[in-house]
C-alpha cells in the first residue's frame, strides 16, 4: 500500500472521529412512511439529535448517523466494559495459532428483520460488499490485511488474513462498516456504496417511519433473538441547535437528551441544578490532548516541553472551563481501555518556579526588562491551533495563553475550521494542536497506529524523540504480537514512552453526558462509544 493511500484513509478517519468528538456520527436515503407510526406511545422514547440519521446503509459512513446505525445492525463480535470482547452474531470463534485463522460459529437463531435467515451465505455477501471498496474502509487495519472470506457450512464463517493482526476483533465490534444487511438491502449489483434497497437488519430497532431532517421512529423489532427492548417505540427528532434543544426538553416534547456537545456544559449543569431531571455522566471516552511538534525548534527539547506542562494549573483550568463535568487527566489514553490500567507515568502537578528553572536549563532566558524568553537571538513563541467550533477548545487554548505569559513564553492561539486543523495537522504546519483519542472499541491500537503514520501529526510530534525508532518498531510489534502479557507488556512501554518525552500533554478526560424526564429509568451509557444507548431502558407509565 502507498503511503499516499494510507496517509488519505488516515485523515478521512481523522475528520469522521474528530467530528465525533462534538456530535458522533449517523445514516439513510430512503423515507419510510407509516401513517400507523404517528400516533404516540405511552412506552416511547422521544429524543433529539442534531442531523438526519442518514441513509440507514451499515457500509457507509457521513451522512449516516453512527448511533441509528446500531440500532438496526448488528456486528459479530461486541465490545463489553472493561474491553471485553462478546459473542454477538457470532455465538463462539476460534483463532488460529499463527493468529491469521478467524472461524466464526455463527448463531442459528437469528432472522433479519423481515423474517430471512441469518447465516453464512449473507455474512459473505456482506463482506464482499465491504471489501469491493476497500479503499473507502481502509483506515480499518484489518481490511488491507483480509486474504480471503469462506462459507464453511450454513452457520460457520471462516476468514483469513495475510498476517496476524490482534485488533480484527475489537475492529469488527465496530458500529461500521462490519456490520449485516438482510438480501432485501442489497441493490441488483450488489454494490452497497450506491445504497441500499432498505433497512433490513438482526438488531432490536426497526426504522418505522421517516421524515428528512425532521425525525424518524423506530418500533421494536418484536422477533428480535436478543433481550427484547422494554421500550416499544424511539423517536428521534431531528434538532439542530443546541438551545432548541433545551426549550423542547424543558417543555416535555423530549425525553432524552444525550452524548458529546449536544449541549453546552452550562446547560446540563442548569438542568441538573433544577432537580426536576435525572442525569448521568458517563465515565472517561476519551482524553482531551495538547500536541506538541517536536520538529520546532522552540519545542525540539524535552524541557521545554516539561516546563509548558509544569506552567500551567491543569485541575483548575479543568474545573474552570468544563465546571467540573471534565476531570484533569493524568495519563495520555483513559484507564478503562484495555492495556491501560497498568500505565505507570509521573504525574506533573503545578509548579511555576520548577517551570522556569527548566526553561532556564534549556538556554532560554528572560532579558532584563523584556516579557518573553530568548535564545540565540530568537523568542520563545509558540502558536496553538484550536478548532474555532469548540468552545472549550477556545477557553482552554486563552487560559494557557494567559498561564504561560507568566512564564515568559508567547502563545499565539488561532482558530480554524475542523477539516483545516486536520489537514494542517498532517501537513506538520502546526506548534501546537489540541486531539483527542477515538475511544472503545478503536483504542489503544488506533492510536499508536496513528503515532507511528508517516505524514500524521504524531509522527512529526515525536520526531525528536531519542527512541522514537525503537517506539514505531514497538507499535508495528504490538499490532501482529499473538502472546496477551508481550502486548500488554509492550503497550506499557509504548504509552509510558510517549507520554514520558512530553510531545503529548493530557489535559482532560471526555466524557458523554445524557439528561432524562423522571419517567425514564435504568439508563446506561454504552460500552461502545458508537452505540445506541437505549439497551435496557424503560419508561415508567
Amino acid at each position: 500500500m502507498s503511503n499516499l493511500k494510507i496517509k488519505k484513509r488516515f485523515l478521512l478517519m481523522s475528520v469522521l472521529i474528530l467530528t465525533l468528538c462534538i456530535y458522533l456520527v449517523g445514516c439513510s436515503s430512503e423515507s419510510v412512511e407509516n401513517s400507523d407510526s404517528t400516533s404516540e406511545s405511552s412506552n416511547m422514547i422521544t429524543f433529539a439529535w442534531p442531523r438526519d440519521i442518514g441513509t440507514m446503509n451499515p457500509h457507509i459512513y457521513n451522512p449516516s448517523q453512527l448511533f441509528a446505525q446500531s440500532m438496526v445492525y448488528e456486528p459479530l463480535v461486541s465490545y463489553s466494559d472493561g474491553g471485553e470482547l462478546k459473542p454477538h452474531l457470532a455465538e463462539s470463534w476460534k483463532i488460529s495459532e499463527d493468529g491469521k485463522e478467524f472461524v466464526f460459529n455463527l448463531r442459528q437463531d437469528v432472522k433479519f428483520s423481515d423474517g430471512t435467515d441469518f447465516n453464512a451465505d449473507i455474512v459473505q455477501k456482506n463482506f464482499d460488499a465491504i471489501l469491493k471498496n476497500a479503499d473507502m474502509h481502509g483506515w480499518l487495519g484489518f481490511i488491507s490485511k483480509i486474504d480471503q472470506t469462506e462459507v464453511i457450512d450454513e452457520y460457520t464463517f471462516k476468514l483469513t488474513l495475510k498476517e496476524p493482526y490482534y485488533p480484527t476483533l475489537q475492529e469488527l465490534a465496530v458500529v461500521r462498516p462490519v456490520r449485516f444487511l438482510g438480501e432485501a438491502g442489497f441493490p441488483q449489483d450488489g454494490d452497497t456504496s450506491k445504497g441500499v434497497e432498505k433497512p433490513v437488519g438482526t438488531g432490536p430497532w426497526i426504522l418505522d417511519e421517516y421524515k428528512v431532517d425532521e425525525y424518524a421512529v423506530f418500533i421494536r423489532n418484536e422477533n428480535y433473538w436478543g433481550e427484547l427492548p422494554s421500550v416499544e417505540k424511539i423517536k428521534v427528532k431531528i434538532i439542530p441547535d443546541s438551545e432548541t434543544r433545551i426549550l423542547a426538553f424543558e417543555k416535555g416534547e423530549l425525553d432524552l437528551i444525550y452524548g458529546e456537545g449536544v449541549i453546552s456544559i452550562d446547560s446540563f449543569k442548569q438542568l441538573e441544578a433544577t432537580g426536576s431531571y435525572g442525569t448521568s455522566v458517563s465515565e472517561p471516552v476519551a482524553t482531551r490532548q495538547l500536541v506538541m511538534n517536536t520538529n520546532k525548534e522552540q519545542l525540539s527539547d524535552a524541557r521545554v516541553r516539561q516546563a509548558l506542562h509544569y506552567g500551567f494549573n491543569k485541575q483548575a483550568m479543568v474545573e474552570g472551563v468544563t465546571s467540573g463535568l471534565e476531570e484533569k487527566a493524568d495519563f495520555i489514553l483513559p484507564t478503562n481501555l484495555p492495556y491501560t490500567s497498568n500505565i505507570e507515568v509521573n504525574t506533573v502537578d503545578y509548579n511555576v518556579e520548577k517551570a522556569k528553572e527548566l526553561l532556564d536549563e534549556a538556554g532560554w532566558t528572560l532579558p532584563k526588562g523584556k516579557s518573553i524568553r530568548e535564545k540565540d537571538g530568537k523568542l520563545l513563541e509558540i502558536e496553538l491551533m484550536y478548532n474555532s467550533a469548540e468552545s472549550i477548545q477556545k477557553m482552554m487554548a486563552e487560559t494557557l495563553q494567559a498561564e504561560w505569559t507568566g512564564l515568559g513564553v508567547k502563545l499565539n492561539i488561532v482558530g480554524v475550521e475542523l477539516t483545516t486543523q486536520v489537514e494542517r495537522f498532517k501537513a506538520n504546519e502546526f506548534d501546537m494542536n489540541f486531539f483527542s483519542n477515538y475511544g472503545a472499541p478503536y483504542d489503544p491500537h488506533t492510536f499508536v497506529n496513528i503515532v507511528a503514520t508517516e505524514g500524521f501529526g504524531f509522527r512529526e510530534a515525536i520526531s525528536s524523540y531519542p527512541n522514537k525508532e525503537e517506539i514505531l518498531n514497538q507499535i508495528t510489534k504490538v499490532q501482529q504480537t499473538i502472546d496477551e502479557d508481550e502486548r500488554q507488556q509492550l503497550y506499557t512501554t509504548i504509552l509510558s514512552s510517549l507520554q514520558e518525552q512530553g510531545a503529548i500533554v493530557p489535559i482532560s478526560y471526555i466524557k458523554k453526558i445524557a439528561v432524562y424526564n423522571k419517567d425514564v429509568s435504568k439508563f446506561t451509557f454504552p460500552a461502545n462509544r458508537d452505540e445506541h444507548p437505549f439497551t435496557g431502558i424503560e419508561v415508567n407509565e
